[in-house]
């Protein structure tokens, strides 16, 4: 069956959005084109997350909110990071054809993805209400809580499918270039969250089903809005139902990129729970601050993590056209970018601390702890900027294993080592927190180390094929 006419593929892409195309043009304003609209997108979904908690905490009561949090929300994570660390592999794959102007893979990459997310989806909905009862056991889940959690994650799991085609959807979009219909359809998913919450929560009284129920819902309207945005693409992205399948020599690409991409997300979540317990040890003053500081410390990582997002497309796009000198340029003029973002979020934070504290504790003692883990960890953070934006760039490239082995080492295996060597022996908060420095500043010289190796550019073959006849 053919895909798409030599006239019409032609057409489709003059169609195309202007802003849509990474290959051509300044690149620092095609970074921060895309980077601003995927940060609102972020920031809207932690407003999302943060209006669930609200409510459920103050109509529902704390035994709720600990059902909907805590070990319920580590479980959930370590799940849905997996598979989206997965499926990541499918976002670079079409932003190498897309900008190899690859028409035929493009669209045969887009309905493998759109089918391996269905059955992934499918596949999680029914092993997360088999396993969960299991789960909510060996975790210790309080008696109390227990059956509220049950109910809240049974319903959750519902909305696997849903929410992961509306992810991978937009991916899609992203992927060719277009970051603003992804957060004008996460906009909608949040209104819509919001209101369905205040009217099964507050006015019917649903309880954590009720904060469930409103999840499926908006994860449903989102991935509705989403495929039909496909559907009526002009673009070798166009979603064709008869056309939904898998192909298996790109679904082969999909995971050997997303694989460790999904191994790393998983190792990230068991370092940071480690560290959690860890931090435990010293008392509910110091957990407090430390949660306090969380709000803080995310305001780096969605600044950060989000440019990691944008230069991944970025070099999938010019990879995949073949760009490989602006790969280096992105490279320099994003990590610009990031160090400066990083050094004034810094700077603004070790002034600001002690007044947004208050914004979240009125305990001396909690504050104080804050302003001791924001002194100590802030000045740091300009230490991670080169993991992210040099990680995204190579993998974006089609290179994820080294990569994954790296952070693994790195972010991980090293963390470990010296939480339970030098911790114990020390037995401070600091040596704690000593973690994150220590291993930013050593996974940095790794990626820098292979960066300038040049070895990551060496495989273009093995990423995005011959092309075949659509």
């Amino acid at each position: 069956m053919k895909f798409m006419s030599s006239s019409r593929r032609a057409q489709a892409y003059r169609s195309a959005p202007a802003e849509n195309q990474m290959t051509e043009g300044v690149i620092w304003k095609s970074l921060l084109r895309f980077f601003f609209p995927i940060l609102m997108g972020t920031l809207f979904q932690q407003l999302y997350n943060t209006v669930d908690a609200i409510i459920v905490g103050r109509f529902v009561g704390k035994e709720a909110l600990a059902a909907v949090g805590g070990g319920t929300a580590v479980y959930l994570n370590l799940l849905i990071s997996f598979f989206v660390g997965l499926t990541s592999g499918a976002g670079i794959i079409i932003a190498q054809f897309f900008g190899a102007r690859d028409e035929g893979e493009t669209g045969r990459s887009v309905h493998t993805a759109l089918t391996m997310c269905f059955f992934g989806g499918l596949a999680m909905t029914i092993g997360g209400l088999l396993a969960t009862p299991w789960v909510l056991r060996v975790t210790k889940t309080p008696a109390d809580i227990m059956g509220l959690s049950l109910t809240y994650l049974n319903i959750f799991f519902v909305s696997m499918v849903p929410m992961f085609l509306y992810n991978m959807a937009s991916s899609i979009m992203r992927a060719t270039g277009d970051a603003k219909k992804p957060l004008y359809v996460l906009i909608a998913a949040v209104c819509t969250n919001i209101a369905l919450d205040l009217l099964f929560v507050v006015r019917f009284r649903w309880g954590v089903a009720g904060v469930a129920w409103a999840t499926v819902a908006s994860q449903a309207e989102s991935m509705v809005i989403s495929l039909v945005l496909l559907a009526r693409a002009r673009t070798a992205v166009r979603l064709r139902v008869r056309r939904l399948g898998i192909t298996p020599h790109i679904l082969a690409k999909m995971l050997r990129l997303g694989l460790p991409g999904g191994i790393q997300s998983t190792f990230y979540c068991m370092s940071n729970m480690i560290i959690q317990t860890a931090i435990n040890a010293f008392g509910t003053a110091t957990v407090a601050s430390w949660a306090a500081f969380g709000k803080i410390d995310a305001v780096f990582w969605t600044m950060v993590s989000t440019m990691g997002v944008a230069v991944t497309t970025f070099s999938g796009q010019n990879y995949g056209a073949q760009k490989y000198d602006r790969l280096r340029r992105c490279m320099w003029q994003a990590m610009l970018m990031t160090l400066a973002m990083t050094a004034f979020c810094s700077v603004a934070f070790l002034f600001t601390g002690q007044y947004v504290f208050r914004l979240f504790a009125t305990d001396p003692d909690v504050i104080a702890g804050g302003m001791v883990i924001l002194r100590f960890l802030a000045p740091w953070w300009i230490s991670y900027v080169a993991i992210e934006v040099l990680s995204g760039i190579i993998r974006g490239a089609g290179d994820s294993f080294v990569p994954m082995v790296i952070t693994l080492f790195g972010v991980c295996a090293l963390r470990l080592a010296w939480l339970f060597t030098a911790v114990p022996r020390m037995n401070t908060i600091t040596a704690v927190l000593a973690c994150y420095p220590i291993t930013w500043c050593a996974t940095s010289v790794l990626f820098l180390a292979y960066w300038f190796s040049g070895k990551w550019l060496r495989m273009p073959e093995r990423t995005v094929p011959a092309r075949r006849p659509a």
